[in-house]
């Protein structure tokens, strides 16, 4: 939602729970209760945007403004959903053929065309060799100018600049390939080369129930 041109491919898991009419019932169900949030979001926005246009002193708050018109623009696709048996191998398969018939359509992805230069591949292939190699500790993080440093030990990467490794790192964030949140200013020269460990730190804070659970302790 907050992602400009977003594409979000819903996906409902456990299908051997269900009989087969149960299956298109709950889709057509999760269909309709995501078009109803999108509908409350857009309403929302609209309405905080139309408070601060209407406040006796607009000016002081131009900042939230201009964020709320920046979410409002944010375009968001939805798909139609698809539904799997995770035990299912066939399943599986079927998801990851959907997700790469949706990738190439170049309707949903016009970046889908664009050729990138020799330079990203190469810095791309020398942050996999960073973040395999023995030294990299288990959480994958680095300071932004330690790793600008190791890439530039390599011969062929000897002339890359800060610049042009951050619009390098800007796409390899968007392919998943690294995590680099360099909107927020206390974690903006850090990269995390390896996402799983956000992944596994998530799950460890934000727990189910986590509330009922922390209660029941003594």
């Amino acid at each position: 939602m907050r992602v400009p041109n977003s594409v979000v491919l819903p996906v409902g898991t456990h299908v051997d729970c269900c009989r087969e009419e149960e299956v298109e019932e709950k889709r057509r169900d999760i269909m309709a209760k995501i078009a109803a949030m999108l509908a409350e979001r857009k309403s929302n926005l609209a309405h905080f945007i139309d408070n601060l246009e209407g406040s006796e002193e607009p000016e002081f708050y131009v900042d939230q403004w201009e964020r709320l018109k920046e979410m409002e623009s944010c375009t968001l696709t939805i798909l139609n959903l698809v539904a799997v048996n995770c035990t299912d191998h066939c399943d599986i398969k079927k998801l990851e053929a959907t997700i790469l018939q949706h990738v190439k359509n170049e309707e949903l992805f016009p970046e889908v065309i664009r050729v990138l230069p020799p330079v990203y591949r190469q810095v791309e292939a020398a942050i996999v060799d960073i973040a395999q190699s023995e030294e990299m500790a288990d959480h994958g993080m680095m300071d932004l100018q330690y790793l600008l440093s190791k890439l530039s030990q390599c011969e062929y990467l000897a002339n890359l600049g800060r610049e042009l490794l951050q619009d390098i790192l800007r796409y390899l964030h968007r392919i998943g390939l690294v995590v680099w949140y360099e909107e927020i200013k206390h974690l903006e020269s850090t990269v995390f080369l390896q996402p799983t460990f956000l992944i596994t730190m998530f799950k460890l804070l934000v727990r189910y129930r986590l509330v009922q659970q922390l209660e029941s302790i003594s």
